[in-house]
């Protein structure tokens, strides 16, 4: 059974923008840190962006300026908006929970494609 449900992947040409939404049950949600990690063929799952439990957000260098992360704590919800999207930011997108205290540390959604092509 999904945990986390991913939506808002697609087709964009560069520079455009999409937003990407990850729902979590709210016992997740409430408890972990919710991320975004991204992964091409042939290479290691790369964290993108992630936001605590208390509201605190990191950004990969690479994103930086382009890509920012935020929750709706009501809707039980996290976003990554991207924008200024590049063709090196195709990829499959996995939204990600994890905590270091509750079991299991990691839940992973099941990946939404982004392909950034003109």
């Amino acid at each position: 059974q999904a945990q986390l449900v991913e939506s808002g992947g697609g087709l964009v040409q560069p520079g455009g923008s999409l937003r990407l939404s990850c729902a979590a049950p709210g016992s997740i949600f409430s408890r972990y840190a919710m991320g975004w990690y991204r992964q091409v063929p042939g290479k290691e799952r790369e964290l993108v962006a992630a936001v605590s439990s208390g509201g605190n957000t990191l950004t990969a260098d690479s994103v930086k300026g382009r890509f920012s992360i935020s929750k709706d704590n009501a809707k039980n919800t996290v976003y990554l908006q991207m924008n200024s999207l590049k063709p090196e930011d195709t990829a499959v997108y996995y939204c990600n929970a994890h905590s270091v205290t509750f079991r299991p540390y990691d839940y992973w959604g099941q990946g939404t494609q982004v392909t950034v092509s003109s």
